[in-house]
């Protein structure tokens, strides 16, 4: 397995993926159209997941805010991540989250958050975000599927406030 950069070459085949592995619906792959084409979007944080030429994997990673009383902090979202169902349960997800955890890293991006499932997220260092002073008011999630994980120990302490995900969600 490739795990790279996606190209302007994969975009369809993404789409497709997208669209398959979140059971025939467009949502996911529109999103990352919009994500694309907004200020938020850093490429080298759309990476793919390639065996025998052909996406199986795809992990979008991209720009945020958390802001507290005028105080504005830049933070990274996942979202979304596929798996072709062919491929599902074989690692390829997790390699795709590490990957992105070393890219972020790399670029000085520390923070990460996502809404995301419960009994997934946390094999991967995700907590409870309300529980770190981080709320979440443009979607009404429980409190368990709002994660942040932190890839810097101690970033934590220093961004408290609302994450507010940008128009490319919408």
């Amino acid at each position: 397995m490739i795990i790279r950069t996606e190209s302007a070459a994969d975009f369809e085949e993404v789409y497709n993926l997208n669209f398959l592995a979140f059971g025939n619906r467009e949502d996911e792959s529109k999103l990352i159209e919009r994500i694309r084409k907004s200020e938020g979007f850093i490429p080298d944080l759309s990476i793919v997941a390639e065996i025998d030429m052909q996406i199986v994997g795809h992990l979008l990673l991209s720009k945020a805010i958390v802001e507290d009383e005028g105080n504005r902090h830049e933070v990274i979202v996942l979202a979304p991540i596929a798996v072709n169902p062919n491929y599902q349960k074989q690692g390829i997800g997790s390699q795709l989250i590490y990957e992105g955890f070393n890219r972020c890293i790399a670029l000085g991006f520390n923070i990460i958050l996502l809404i995301g499932h419960p009994s997934y997220y946390p094999k991967f260092g995700f907590k409870a975000a309300r529980n770190y002073g981080l709320e979440l008011k443009q979607f009404n999630v429980p409190d368990d599927v709002f994660m942040v994980c932190e890839l810097k120990e101690g970033e934590l302490q220093n961004i408290k406030g609302e994450l507010k995900y940008p128009e490319s969600f919408f």
